[in-house]
């Protein structure tokens, strides 16, 4: 936690919003979508499907995996407190829904299911998008199934897969996932292989999202390292998110915005 503050204090040092943006892409972004104030009907459904999740009081065996496929814990889970403090709060599932409703990307994919609530905002961004949804643990897949059938979401594939057996056994076509959403393992080995492994699906218009950039030291390196990146062109640091473009006319730039 004491890392994360000094994370955090350091981003704010660092950080501007977008009157510090001179790029017309990124300033685009962040003023048309991030900055976006308005009242979406799908936030409600967002809501809806959290309210859901926040009232059922059942417990679930929770299988987590580390890195190399290891198991690293396995427990009994409280549904609806996974939801409280393991999920994606409202503001960033607002935050996901307008990134995708303003690129309109019609492949995504989501490595990290849990129990949807990141996976719900992605596919109401765009309904008729093409939603891949890995996850590792089979009991918190089966939540997210029953969930989005409540909520009438219909355009998911979930697959119940070690992330790393997915990467490396798939046939993953090329070019595809035009937006990825990196939220699985929150490790520097894992978030760097699936980096790797996944590059070779890029297009100019590819839109990579990972989660928790400056949840520990380790991930704070992976960034950095995914930043140096020749292939990369431009990052957006959103202290939560890191924001991943391959936009090959542009000038290699790094950005730290505030939302």
């Amino acid at each position: 936690m004491l890392f994360q503050i000094k994370s955090y204090l350091n981003f704010l040092k660092n950080s501007s919003n977008q009157h510090g943006v001179h790029s017309p892409f990124v300033y685009s972004l962040v003023t048309k979508c991030f900055y976006d104030k308005k009242n979406y009907a799908e936030y409600e459904i967002l809501k809806k499907y959290r309210n859901s999740l926040l009232e059922n009081k059942n417990f679930i065996e929770v299988t987590d995996f580390g890195a190399g496929s290891r198991v690293f814990k396995s427990n009994k889970r409280q549904i609806s407190k996974i939801a409280k403090t393991a999920g994606i709060s409202p503001k960033r599932a607002k935050l996901l829904f307008r990134v995708v409703n303003y690129f309109q990307p019609t492949t995504i994919l989501e490595i990290g299911t849990s129990l949807g609530l990141a996976t719900s905002a992605l596919s109401l961004g765009k309904k008729n998008a093409k939603i891949t949804s890995l996850e590792g643990c089979s009991n918190t897949m089966v939540i997210a199934k029953n969930q989005v059938q409540l909520q009438d979401i219909n355009n998911i594939e979930f697959i119940n897969t070690k992330f790393e057996d997915y990467f490396q056994n798939s046939q993953l076509p090329t070019p595809n996932f035009q937006l990825i959403y990196f939220d699985g393992n929150h490790s520097k080995k894992a978030t760097l292989e699936y980096f790797e492994l996944l590059l070779p699906t890029i297009t100019n218009e590819s839109v990579w999202i990972f989660d928790d950039i400056h949840w520990s030291k380790d991930m704070e390196e992976a960034w950095e390292t995914i930043k140096k990146h020749p292939k990369v062109r431009v990052t957006i640091d959103t202290f939560q998110w890191g924001f991943v473009f391959f936009r090959t006319e542009q000038e290699k730039e790094h950005f730290v915005v505030r939302v």
